[in-house]
C-alpha cells in the first residue's frame, strides 16, 4: 500500500556526523532506505545512538519484517500481545485517516499486499477475481479494535501492514526526540518523508525538492518548495511495481475497494501539512489509490492540506495539479 516499503529492520550501514556553523548533519542507511538529518545545536549529545534506539523500539512494535515484533505476533494470531504506545498511536492515526478517506487508506490491506507479492509473506499464485473477493473479506479497519491494549480482530486472517504510514511516523518520533532536547531548528528526511521545524543555518526555511516520476531511473525535479514548520510525504507507483508474465503492470498501492493492484492516472502525490509526518504519509498513499479526480475532491474539503499532484492525461503526457494554498 506504499511506494517504498517500510522495511523495519534496524540496519545503519553508514553514518557520519559533522558540524559547520552550528549545523549538524547525520546521513546514512537505515530501515531499508536512506536518511538525512540536519539540525542546529551545540549539544554534545550523541544523537546517533538515540536515533538507533528509537528505530529499534519502533521496529519491535510495528515491523512486519521482524518475525518477533508485536505486529508480526498479532498477525499470526497471538492474542496475548499488549501493544505499546508506538503501536497505539499508529493504530489511532490509521483509524482517523481510514474514516476520512472512506477506506482508501487501510492498513488491514496487508493480506492483499502479500497476495500481490509486495509484502513479507508468500504471494498467491494465479490470483483471480474469485480469490481477491475471498481475501477482501479480511480487509477493513472497521473490523479491528484495541481494548485494554490488546488488538481485537473480527477475523483471525486479518493482517496489519503499517508500511503506508510507518516511515512518516518514525520521522515524527525522531523529531519529537529533538524537541525534547529543546532543538527547535531541524529537518528530518527518512526515505523521502520529511518533518521540518524552524530554519536552517542561513536563517531560512528548509528547502525541499519534489521529484518528477521518471520511469528510466533518472532524477529530475518538478518543483522546489519551502517547509515552514511543516511535514511532507510523497507517494508514487512509478518505482515499485512488477510486471506479470503476460505483460500486465501491477503496482504496490492496493485499491481496497476492488482488491486490485492496478495503476491509477495519478503518478505522484506530495502532501504537506503542519500536522505530523505520519498523517501526510497516510494521505499521500490514499491519493494514489483514489486517483486524480477523487484526490482533488478530497483536497477541496480539507484546506489544512497542501498538495502537488503529478498525473498522466488522456494523451499519456505528464501534467501537474497544485492546491491553491500550495505556495503559501
Amino acid at each position: 500500500m506504499k511506494k517504498v516499503s517500510f522495511v523495519l529492520i534496524l540496519l545503519v550501514i553508514f553514518s557520519c556526523q559533522k558540524k559547520s556553523n552550528n549545523l549538524n548533519v547525520l546521513v546514512g542507511n537505515a530501515i531499508g532506505t536512506t536518511f538525512s538529518i540536519k539540525y542546529l545545536s551545540n549539544s554534545s549529545v550523541n544523537f546517533e545512538k538515540k536515533i538507533d534506539s528509537l528505530i529499534e523500539a519502533v521496529n519491535k512494535s510495528t515491523s512486519t519484517y521482524i518475525s518477533t515484533s508485536d505486529i508480526s505476533r498479532i498477525n499470526k494470531g497471538d492474542t496475548t500481545v499488549q501493544v505499546d504506545n508506538y503501536f497505539l498511536e499508529v493504530f489511532n492515526k490509521s483509524a482517523k485517516i481510514y474514516d476520512q478517506t472512506t477506506g482508501f487508506f487501510d492498513p488491514t490491506v496487508g493480506i492483499l499486499v502479500n497476495a500481490w507479492g509486495f509484502g513479507p509473506e508468500s504471494s498467491v499464485k494465479d490470483l483471480d477475481s474469485a480469490k481477491i473477493n475471498e481475501l477482501l473479506k479480511f480487509v477493513g479497519f472497521d473490523k479491528v479494535a484495541i481494548k485494554n491494549k490488546k488488538v481485537l480482530k473480527l477475523y483471525p486472517e486479518i493482517y496489519f501492514d503499517f508500511n503506508a504510514i510507518g516511515k512518516g511516523y518514525l520521522v515524527d518520533v525522531v523529531g519529537r526526540m529533538f524537541e525534547d532536547y529543546k532543538i527547535a531548528n531541524y529537518m528530518i528526511e527518512i526515505g523521502g518523508e520529511i518533518r521540518a521545524r524552524g530554519v536552517n543555518n542561513k536563517n531560512k526555511h528548509w528547502k525541499i525538492a519534489i521529484e518528477n516520476p521518471n520511469f528510466d531511473g533518472s532524477r529530475s525535479f518538478a518543483t522546489i518548495i519551502q517547509l515552514e514548520n511543516e511535514s511532507m510525504a510523497t507517494s508514487g507507483n512509478y518505482r515499485k511495481y512488477r510486471v506479470s508474465d503476460d505483460g500486465i503492470k501491477y503496482v504496490h498501492t492496493i485499491n481496497t475497494n476492488t482488491g486490485y493492484a492496478t495503476e491509477s492516472n495519478l503518478l505522484s502525490a506530495s502532501v504537506i501539512s503542519k500536522s505530523d509526518c505520519a498523517d501526510v504519509d497516510g494521505y499521500a498513499t490514499a491519493f494514489m489509490a483514489m486517483g486524480l479526480e477523487n484526490s482533488i475532491q478530497f483536497l477541496e474539503n480539507h484546506s489544512e492540506l497542501k498538495a502537488f499532484l503529478i498525473y498522466s492525461n488522456n494523451k499519456g503526457e505528464l501534467e501537474t495539479y497544485a492546491t491553491e494554498n500550495f505556495n503559501k
